[in-house]
């Protein structure tokens, strides 16, 4: 059923078309994933569709009552707004409920001898039992803490972008709403939180509509796909992986159309040169079918776009790092750490946010100093670093100025080219050239910066998250131009496809400032780590951690209380049925379709085993810090 109506659409900022008579539909069962070049009007379609912008043309045609969800790429919270309350702050009434109750027991928490407030939580716990929202704050306490995000009482205001992300995200996630709209959901995140999203996502009930440069997100979440491309949209109805390969199918169409009109122009212009009067109607036709086809554009493939910039030389000498520590207010983040980089290293950092991986590449830049240890660079060494800070461009310097401050013109292994040449190929037209940084999108920010970055000639690349903001057209340039520098690249980086793509080595920080290496792109490393699991039998929890019940019940939430008395007799349950499936599945080997409806069952078990696994972690948490008066 369609759920929403994109109508010729249009929309233009100053003398640029970012969106011309675009039009699509929507269904209730669909999963739409956005993609193309920074600046071609993706988050300016989102927010049109979400009701924050209004199109110059056109109309958004919606269902009765279609409730729509919506993420922006920065969150913008309140200042003294805790985490569950931003994640409720919506107009819908349960959430208020919802909001009322946590503000209500953080009042009786901080004053729990005051009869007030301990009569209005009664009050709203009532009123939360009537609306049946109970099961609405457990789903968002477990997806916070999935989200990494834990505390739930602290101010918003205080958090980093990425932990307001998240936060953000959670509260999108639990929206009862018919369409989801999610703007780069993937930034900010680490790989083991991107992946629970993406499956998370993957089952999703609802309509989705997002838009992401994370190529195996979208092949896993998506099954529609619309690419925007100077105005126009193109649609295609599968994955990633068929968005792919019908592209492949259309550039090669245009190709071979191209290659017509320019044979079909060559044997024009050879008539024409003759000298043949146009006397007749049959000659007539002929010069006015000439005239039509030589006004046709040439066929231009920006996809195809190189850059070679030549790198300086390296000498034996790289960067030495001998016995590096480094901590942060008593808290160790690299532990005697040694490595020598070699020529030809491409390493990718991995690990959990705030573990320490930006701290690292800032270390063997010589750009902070460890508190132990060592860094030494060879004196041929020449650092190019590609931040994830934009804060250092000037709003007001025109885009080819900021190029030409690196240099007028660029050596390659085809002979130089101009800043303005290079800004082509790197996806800037020449009216873009003379546009004012200010005014270009944070994407179209990132791939200035880049491009920057590449052509100062440096011999070893240090990469903080480059696939952050950056659209798929220009992460293919970055990986074409990775795979042939003739230097050491090191890249800290969540997209896993990226990393697949350049890396054959992996630094995994594991958290306790302990920082493993291993042989291999990143797909090698999460099957390493998959199998390091299997190997570890899986222990109910003990007994033991479970203790009395606690005595101040408004600590938590009646059914809180009520899931923390039973939730191993559950885990035990489901245990004990995951084993009696797989006795039926041993015995039912012949039998195709009993044996798929018990792999059925088993998953769906071990998917139920999954989430009591992560409400056990949660409650008991919650208990231990109730025992210790952390709450």
């Amino acid at each position: 059923m369609n759920i929403l109506t994109v109508e010729n659409l249009k929309k233009i900022y100053g003398d640029k078309i970012i969106l011309d008579g675009v039009s699509f539909g929507i269904e209730d069962n669909e999963k739409v994933g956005i993609i193309g070049i920074n600046g071609t009007g993706k988050s300016t379609l989102l927010k049109i569709i979400a009701g924050l912008e209004t199109p110059d043309s056109g109309e958004i045609i919606k269902m009765n009552g279609l409730k729509v969800g919506y993420l922006p790429q920065m969150p913008d919270f309140k200042k003294g707004t805790t985490v569950l309350n931003q994640v409720f702050n919506t107009d819908n009434e349960i959430f208020n409920v919802v909001k009322k109750y946590e503000e209500a027991l953080l009042l009786s928490e901080k004053n729990p001898n005051n009869a007030e407030y301990e009569k209005n939580l009664i009050k709203i716990s009532e009123e939360m039992d009537k609306k049946n929202a109970w099961g609405f704050e457990s789903e968002a306490k477990t997806i916070l803490t999935k989200l990494g995000v834990k505390d739930f009482d602290k101010d918003v205001s205080v958090l980093s972008g990425g932990q307001r992300k998240r936060i953000a995200l959670a509260g999108a996630l639990i929206s009862p709403v018919d369409l989801l709209i999610l703007d780069e959901p993937t930034n900010h995140i680490d790989n083991e939180t991107v992946e629970w999203l993406e499956t998370y996502l993957a089952k999703y009930k609802k309509a989705l509509l997002m838009v992401t440069h994370d190529r195996y997100f979208l092949d896993r979440v998506t099954n529609k796909i619309i690419e925007t491309d100077r105005g126009k949209i193109y649609t295609y109805i599968g994955n990633y992986s068929k968005y792919l390969e019908e592209t492949a199918e259309r550039e090669a169409l245009l190709h071979a159309a191209d290659k017509k009109r320019q044979n079909f122009l060559r044997t024009e212009l050879e008539w024409v040169r003759r000298g043949a009067q146009a006397r007749s109607t049959k000659q007539k036709a002929r010069l006015q079918r000439f005239e039509e086809i030589n006004a046709q554009k040439n066929y231009r493939d920006d996809k195809s776009v190189e850059i070679s910039v030549e790198s300086s030389r390296l000498g034996k000498k790289t960067i030495i790092a001998e016995n590096v520590s480094k901590s942060y207010d008593n808290v160790k983040y690299i532990d005697d750490f040694n490595y020598i980089i070699l020529k030809d290293d491409r390493i990718g950092i991995v690990g959990k946010n705030g573990t320490g991986k930006s701290t690292l590449l800032k270390i063997l830049s010589k750009e902070i100093n460890p508190d132990t240890g060592s860094v030494t660079v060879g004196d041929t060494v020449k650092i190019g670093v590609f931040s994830q800070e934009s804060g250092h461009m000037d709003p007001n310097m025109r885009v080819i100025d900021y190029i030409k401050e690196v240099a007028e013109y660029v050596p390659t292994e085809n002979g130089r080219i101009s800043a303005s040449q290079m800004l082509e190929k790197f996806l800037f037209t020449p009216s873009e050239q003379w546009s004012y940084i200010g005014k270009l999108s944070g994407g179209e920010k990132r791939r200035l910066h880049l491009l920057r970055v590449l052509m100062g000639a440096n011999n070893i690349l240090f990469l903080d998250e480059p696939t952050n903001d950056l659209d798929i057209d220009t992460l293919g340039i970055l990986e074409e131009y990775l795979n042939g520098f003739k230097g050491p690249v090191i890249s800290v980086s969540h997209d896993r496809y990226f990393l697949d793509k350049t890396v054959n080595r992996i630094f995994s920080f594991e958290g306790n400032a302990v920082i493993e290496k291993h042989e291999g792109n990143y797909t090698d490393y999460a099957l390493l780590k998959e199998n390091e699991k299997k190997e570890i039998p899986k222990q109910k929890p003990k007994e033991t951690k479970i203790v009395k019940k606690r005595e101040k019940t408004l600590k938590m939430t009646y059914n809180e209380q009520r899931e923390f008395d039973n939730i191993n007799d559950d885990i035990e349950k489901l245990e004990n049925s995951i084993s009696e499936i797989e006795k039926e599945i041993e015995l039912s080997s012949d039998d195709y379709v009993k044996l798929s409806e018990l792999i059925s069952k088993k998953e769906t078990l071990e998917e139920e085993l999954s989430v009591k696994m992560d409400r056990w972690v949660y409650l008991n948490e919650l208990y231990e810090k109730i025992e210790n008066g952390n709450i």
